[in-house]
């Protein structure tokens, strides 16, 4: 996915090729330039895409197109997609609306270079420099506005004899803040004198990616704003985000002419109806020529905005990066929504194969929702969640559908279906050792992805075998998560406050409605528990016994690899390991929910060589009963 020199040598010397041709272009005719690539940050996913070629070739014409919008149309602010294929590639690319469209250029070309730093085959990355920010991912993320952290530079120099400066400053990225999310673009840049400072300025700018909502961006640009106090009374900083960026300085980095009236964008109210703003100094007599310029360029953009570039089966979503189907495109591809094309039915509502015009087979979940007067806005915001969480162990969503009463999701389809099936089901005993230890190893991936790596803590509630789907090389995807709050209430199973299968219920949460992440860990243990058994958690065995409950016997007499499924080979598989595995098991489901392991402490204990004797032992857990 990302090309190193020897995998693709012609598209890396063709950026080069650029960047020497635009660096040596601007020095002959005698342009300063400034593309402000001071490097920030670099970040690559762990994950890997799944096929590298594939996935290389979306990632060249992406990049291609990205080149081409900033270069062709002037843009500082440009998205592309290539979708061939099962591994499309996705980029955003911005720069500071303060630099010329050379520099901003220029920009990118070190980006586009530098970024390829990060491993071969990772399925994203993004990289930051001073004057601007790329990233690309395997998976849309147009409206993603925020990580966990954010990113400040502080200057070294204090403004001294200057009491002023601390609350010019304070008042001027407070201003920025409430203007530019009002402001059509999400950019704004000031130049404010400083009280009694003998003619200083505080030149400051404030910018959000424009595929964000006019919230997303005021979000970002919140938490810029409080992380900027630690600057004070500095005389610059900068902070960065994956959504937006935000500058103060006493030395101008803008020209005057470049600066914004945000006055109008500080009233209630202001800026609601996404005016066009006017660079320039101010709106008078003279600004003629610059009104009838903005409102040809508003002409412009609302009659751009009415096409709609269907393609050839659907068409743009008004969630970005996510396709919007038509219920008529649905019921078509699953024939009605016929028994026939039924996969089956859960505490969500029944899923259908489907079979799209161009041939490509998905997954169709069309939701029971519970009625309400939210109902719209709460399904939006779950959608929006569940877009935007990408990991190689959790189902990918490829589109929805709200049109009257119906809610669908389309999720990428699984022709393996679900864990269980291979279980218990017709598929009982067709899995070997290596798969099921992968199937473990990755189900704890993706769960550590939603409690711990996602900027939204997630927690699943119904994590079971069902909810365990396998790809095409029988690994594990983590299915309906991000759906918990739109479950019906008549579709919960003791009472309206929980969601959730007996069985793989923690016992604080079933009996006290106490809800952490650690409520999917008892769950994942009793899955592991599973899948080391062949047998159903659920369902009483020929001893009488429940499946933790039996396990927990054999723990205490240490004889425990009595649990191993007896249709896999024992010379296929480490005894030690096995028992091992099957403790960690036990560690998930010990009655208190203190004492299990995070899912980033089951992976390492996974991934381990040493068994637990010396880590960590279970307590006995407690099975909820039917």
């Amino acid at each position: 996915m990302l090309l190193h020199l020897q995998q693709k040598p012609q598209f890396v010397c063709f950026y080069l090729s650029l960047m020497i041709w635009s660096w040596s272009w601007w020095s002959l005719d005698g342009v300063v330039s400034d593309p402000q690539t001071n490097f920030v940050k670099l970040g690559c996913t762990q994950y890997n895409v799944s096929d590298l070629s594939i996935f290389s070739d979306n990632l060249n014409i992406t990049l291609r197109d990205l080149r081409a919008q900033i270069s062709n149309q002037s843009k500082h602010f440009a998205t592309a997609q290539a979708v061939k294929g099962n591994n499309p590639a996705y980029g955003l690319f911005q720069c500071r609306n303060c630099l010329s469209i050379k520099d901003c250029l220029a920009c990118f070309d070190f980006a586009a270079v530098h970024i390829r730093n990060c491993s071969v085959g990772v399925a994203g990355a993004r990289i930051i420099y001073e004057g601007c920010f790329l990233r690309y991912e395997s998976s849309g993320f147009f409206d993603q506005n925020t990580d966990a952290g954010n990113n400040i530079i502080c200057g070294n120099q204090t403004i001294r004899n200057t009491t002023g400066l601390s609350s010019t400053v304070q008042q001027v990225l407070t201003n920025l803040d409430i203007a530019a999310p009002r402001i059509s673009g999400f950019y704004a840049a000031t130049k404010t004198p400083v009280p009694n400072s003998n003619g200083s300025n505080i030149y400051a700018i404030a910018q959000c990616i424009e595929t964000l909502t006019q919230v997303g961006c005021q979000d970002c640009l919140n938490i810029a704003l409080r992380n900027f106090q630690i600057c004070l009374p500095n005389s610059n900083a900068k902070t960065y985000d994956a959504g937006c960026f935000m500058r103060y300085s006493t030395t101008a980095f803008f020209a005057d002419n470049q600066t914004i009236n945000i006055n109008p964008f500080l009233k209630e109210g202001g800026g609601s109806r996404k005016k066009e703003a006017i660079i320039g100094g101010g709106v008078g007599g003279g600004s003629f020529l610059l009104i009838l310029l903005a409102l040809f360029a508003l002409y412009r953009r609302l009659k751009s905005s009415k096409r709609i570039h269907r393609g050839d089966i659907y068409g743009v979503s008004k969630w970005k990066g996510l396709i919007n189907f038509s219920y008529r495109e649905l019921k078509f591809a699953t024939k009605g929504f016929s028994a026939k094309n039924k996969l089956g039915e859960g505490g969500f509502g029944a899923v259908y194969k489907g079979t799209l015009k161009n041939g490509k087979i998905v997954a169709v979940k069309k939701l029971t929702l519970r009625q309400s007067k939210k109902v719209e806005e709460e399904f939006e915001s779950e959608v929006k969640l569940i877009n935007n969480v990408h990991h190689r162990n959790l189902i990918r969503l490829l589109g929805c559908c709200s049109q009257g009463n119906e809610r669908i999701l389309i999720y990428e389809y699984m022709k393996n279906t679900s864990l269980d099936k291979f279980l218990f089901g017709k598929n009982r005993g067709s899995l070997n050792w290596k798969q099921r230890y992968d199937i473990i190893l990755g189900t704890a991936r993706g769960l550590a992805y939603l409690h711990e790596e996602f900027h939204v803590r997630i927690i699943h509630r119904d994590i079971k075998t069902n909810n365990i789907l396998l790809d095409d090389d029988l690994q594990p995807r983590i299915a309906d998560f991000g759906l918990a709050r739109l479950l019906p209430e008549e579709k919960t199973h003791l009472s309206t406050k929980f969601a959730g299968t007996l069985g793989y219920t923690a016992p604080e949460y079933a009996i006290h409605g106490q809800l952490s992440e650690k409520a999917d860990i008892y769950s994942y243990g009793v899955v592991v528990l599973e899948v080391m058994s062949g047998e159903r958690s659920n369902e009483l065995n020929f001893e009488g016994e429940f499946l933790i409950r039996k396990a927990w016997k054999l723990y205490e007499r240490g004889i425990h690899i009595e649990l191993v499924d007896d249709t896999l080979d024992p010379s296929d598989y480490n005894a030690e390991e096995v028992k091992k595995i099957i403790e960690i098991g036990l560690l998930c489901t010990q009655a208190s929910a203190e004492l299990r392991p995070s899912m980033s402490e089951v992976i390492v204990l996974l991934q381990g060589n040493d068994l637990l004797e010396n880590m960590m032992k279970p307590t006995m857990p407690i099975l909820i009963e039917t």
